[in-house]
């Protein structure tokens, strides 16, 4: 019964970690997302002035 409850433990412990990490990738490429279409909306304004 101990092993049982020490080798469910560990896979909560695992999934935790990997839904952590996930988590944090879907976060930085989110951010990185919004970053690189708010660059290319300032680029596209720029090119269509008239100077």
């Amino acid at each position: 019964m101990i092993n049982f409850i020490n080798t469910f433990l560990s896979q909560i412990i695992l999934l935790v970690i990997i839904v952590a990490v996930a988590g944090a990738a879907t976060a930085i490429g989110i951010a990185w997302a919004k970053k690189k279409n708010a660059q290319a909306g300032a680029l596209s304004t720029d090119e269509g002035t008239v100077k």
